[in-house]
């Protein structure tokens, strides 16, 4: 994929954003081959990915060539980045990257603003999207491919399922970790690392040491997308699910209140964000954002 995404990567810049209250957030900039289409998307990576994970810069890239400005927002502690901000990352930081979709829309005042998030990310887009009218951002549209919808059975599938799935993501934060400890080695000390097997037991110690939050569950319900935390939505939002989902199981949508501008297709393959499409291996995610998109100007 990187290499046929080539042109893109060589074009982009990397910005670090000033998101307000003193954190500040690595950003890529790609701007358009062309000025006509006057658009610029905002894309978003999953838990423990990155602006240049391989899945974001296929959909990243298409876009691009489809005439949008590209914006890929690194999360807090993601990409290159522990050093930017002293505190720890967590799903909860909602503001922060309202802060860094704001930056983009005073930056470039006049082409319309589209949202996209994978995972964790297509999470973090939903709730910014539903947060659009109280904090005076204007978004033509958003996708969310397999966001976490319920993060309470999102941790259960990851620790209960396939071995695999928990060794991946115990390894990476372990990794991140690691990184963070590297830039501020007064603040942390993670010499216990090891000895938490599952992600449940390792969230339920760093959310009780290095958030505001008393407890896993509150925590977990702080960035839930269940009830009806996407009832104040007003523009086109679209949600894209797979049956055969390891790590987000599919029944939670049922959890969430309907909206008008909610649009939910459900895949009965896909896996977590693969979608793919014939021998090729070729995913059809990256035309789905792009249909999405222009089906949410009809809409609008």
């Amino acid at each position: 994929m990187r290499a046929g995404a080539h042109n893109f990567i060589a074009l982009s810049q990397p910005v670090i954003v000033d998101c307000g209250a003193g954190v500040q957030l690595l950003c890529q900039h790609t701007p358009p081959r062309s000025e006509r289409m006057r658009r610029v998307a905002v894309i978003i990576h999953g838990w423990e990915g990155s602006a240049d994970s391989t899945y974001l810069l296929s959909s990243a890239d298409k876009l691009w060539k489809e005439g949008y400005r590209i914006v890929r927002v690194n999360l807090r502690d993601h990409g290159n980045s522990h050093h930017l901000n002293e505190d720890m990352f967590h799903s909860c930081r909602l503001d922060e990257v309202i802060g860094a979709v704001r930056w983009v829309q005073q930056v470039f005042t006049d082409e319309q603003l589209y949202l996209c998030g994978f995972s964790l990310g297509g999470n973090f887009a939903l709730r910014i999207t539903a947060r659009a009218a109280a904090e005076d951002l204007s978004i033509g549209g958003v996708v969310a491919v397999c966001p976490v919808l319920d993060p309470a059975c999102t941790l259960a599938a990851l620790d209960n399922g396939a071995f695999i799935y928990r060794y991946y993501f115990l390894k990476k934060w372990r990794a991140s970790l690691e990184k963070k400890k590297a830039a501020f080695p007064l603040r942390y000390d993670f010499a216990h690392l090891k000895r938490f097997n599952t992600l449940t037991e390792m969230t339920d110690y760093f959310v009780r040491h290095y958030t505001e939050y008393t407890s896993l569950q509150s925590y977990l319900q702080g960035y839930a997308l269940t009830g009806n935390r996407l009832l104040d939505l007003q523009t086109p939002a679209h949600i894209l699910l797979a049956e055969d989902d390891p790590v987000i199981p599919v029944a939670d949508i049922s959890k969430v209140e309907a909206s008008d501008y909610l649009q939910v297709v459900q895949s009965r393959y896909g896996g977590h964000g693969g979608f793919i499409n014939g021998y090729d291996l070729h995913s059809w995610v990256d035309d789905y954002i792009v249909d999405s998109f222009a089906g949410s100007d009809t809409c609008s």
